[in-house]
């Protein structure tokens, strides 16, 4: 498995190792030991969530409380996303900034963001499918959210699905009424540096 740092400290790129063969492929999308070795700490789970989305279906910005925060692996085993990883830790030498990876059923890469990161995904396929470990049960009254669109972040979004077709954004009735990075900040829900 190839693991490579984000540009944001807690966030991680796993690509796993495909065996291939007339009957199909395996492999590894997640191995606690090298889990482990990459991050310095062992993922513990507490709960698996699967989504499906449509083209252009856009998650997020999502975070949870710190403490006790949310840790999530995240893949997708059906069409492609693109996988964000926000800093929102305030006092971070990061904050506000942003990283992505591209995840789908390909080069099946995984993405694991430390609690108090904000996570947000865009459905390039219809039908696309990802599914995330989560370090903590839902609950929420933990959980808080950042317009994904917020233009102080600047988020370099696709505008065109992996068909080439152009995408409509489409956000859930909660993630359209999300504040901005700064409205956040200013009610003090966001998490803190604590390196």
């Amino acid at each position: 498995m190839e693991i490579r740092e984000l540009s944001i400290a807690g966030a991680y790129e796993f690509t796993p190792k495909q065996f291939g063969d007339d009957r199909g492929v395996f492999l590894e999308w997640f191995k606690s030991s090298e889990f482990t070795e990459a991050v310095g700490s062992p993922l513990e789970l507490k709960q698996a969530n699967c989504s499906v989305s449509a083209a252009g279906v856009l998650r997020g910005i999502h975070f949870t409380d710190v403490p006790p925060g949310q840790a999530k692996y995240v893949t997708c085993v059906r069409g492609a996303f693109l996988d964000v990883v926000v800093d929102l830790r305030v006092g971070s030498p990061t904050f506000g900034k942003w990283d992505s990876v591209l995840i789908d059923d390909v080069d099946r890469r995984a993405v694991y963001l430390s609690e108090g990161l904000g996570h947000a995904i865009l459905s390039l396929e219809d039908g696309s499918t990802v599914m995330y470990l989560c370090s903590i049960e839902y609950s929420p009254g933990l959980d808080h959210d950042v317009h994904p669109l917020d233009p102080a972040l600047a988020i370099d979004w696709p505008t065109v699905g992996r068909n080439g077709d152009k995408l409509e954004y489409v956000l859930s009735e909660k993630d359209s009424a999300a504040p901005s990075l700064a409205t956040a900040a200013e009610r003090g829900v966001l998490p803190t540096w604590t390196r």
